[in-house]
């Protein structure tokens, strides 16, 4: 029974030198993250899901805006994008790409047109690059 003893307390002895030798030997600075220190050169907070939109001219929400889906084209997508409005133009925050695209419309009614690019204002909104449906949304 003594024999146990002295066992148990030997390497409990030398498990807590063990332990405390390693953490007295990785003395190595830590890297120290900032919460809410990924601001762009905007002042955009990405962590807090803001982007810069150049319609608007300040930091926004983009998820806040209308959703637009990848059409079906037989693929699973687990991103989304967004499009916001104002006035007669449309900027696209499209995950394809790393820049909004900003479309303009001439009047009410009308599909909003950057070159190639078009959304039209049929059952929610369909958007097309050449002849490609490559998004829907509501």
């Amino acid at each position: 029974m003594k024999k146990m003893f002295l066992i148990m307390a030997i390497a409990v002895i030398s498990c807590g030198k063990k332990v405390s030798q390693e953490n007295i030997t990785s003395k190595e600075p830590q890297k120290e993250t900032i919460v809410g220190a990924d601001s762009d050169s905007h002042g955009c907070k990405a962590s807090a899901g803001y982007s810069w939109s150049i319609l608007k001219k300040e930091c926004i929400r983009v998820f806040e805006g209308t959703k637009l889906s990848h059409y079906d084209d037989g693929k699973s997508y687990t991103t989304a994008s967004y499009v916001i409005f104002d006035g007669n133009k449309a900027e696209l925050f499209l995950d394809t790409q790393k820049e909004s695209i900003i479309l303009e419309r001439k009047s009410e009614g009308d599909s909003w047109i950057n070159g190639d690019w078009q959304l039209i204002p049929w059952k929610g909104y369909v958007l097309k690059k050449g002849k490609d449906i490559l998004y829907t949304g509501e």
